[in-house]
């Protein structure tokens, strides 16, 4: 898989789950250990969890923390899974100042781990779209 983005991982901020970076490169594949702590991002198109609409649930691939529900996610047509919204409290936002832009980055409240980013154009009720990396998630069907 093709990943392209930037280097730096998070701050030191305190989680719920943490892990030196050595523990996380043994627990993530090296897709997953670029994305949710590098800060890459996937290849659109790349992930089959962009077309996947089963019922079930979405949690973040670095903590098992459930981040969103099969009921919220939509087709948006960008080539990353999206979601109209997160359930309540699983994940965080921080400004992302990177590639000359300004975006507001998703990341797991729990580990801290980069999901992707929201954006104000999504669907009713919310108007959001949280574009999410499928690297970073893993699909828990009903």
């Amino acid at each position: 898989m093709k990943l392209f983005g930037r280097e730096e991982g998070r701050g030191a901020e305190h989680f719920e789950v943490q892990h030196d970076d050595a523990e996380w490169r043994r627990r993530l594949t090296p897709e997953q250990y670029a994305v949710l702590r590098k800060h890459a991002t996937e290849r659109p198109h790349s992930s089959p969890l962009d077309r996947e609409f089963r019922p079930g649930r979405f949690l973040c691939a670095g903590c098992s923390q459930v981040l969103f529900d099969s009921d919220t996610k939509f087709d948006a047509g960008c080539g990353w899974p999206s979601f109209w919204a997160p359930r309540e409290d699983a994940v965080a936002t921080s400004t992302d100042h990177s590639f000359g832009m300004i975006r507001t980055e998703v990341h797991c409240a729990r580990c801290g781990g980069h999901l992707g980013h929201v954006f104000d154009d999504g669907p009713e009720p919310t108007g959001e779209r949280y574009c999410m990396n499928g690297v970073a998630l893993k699909f828990e069907p009903e």
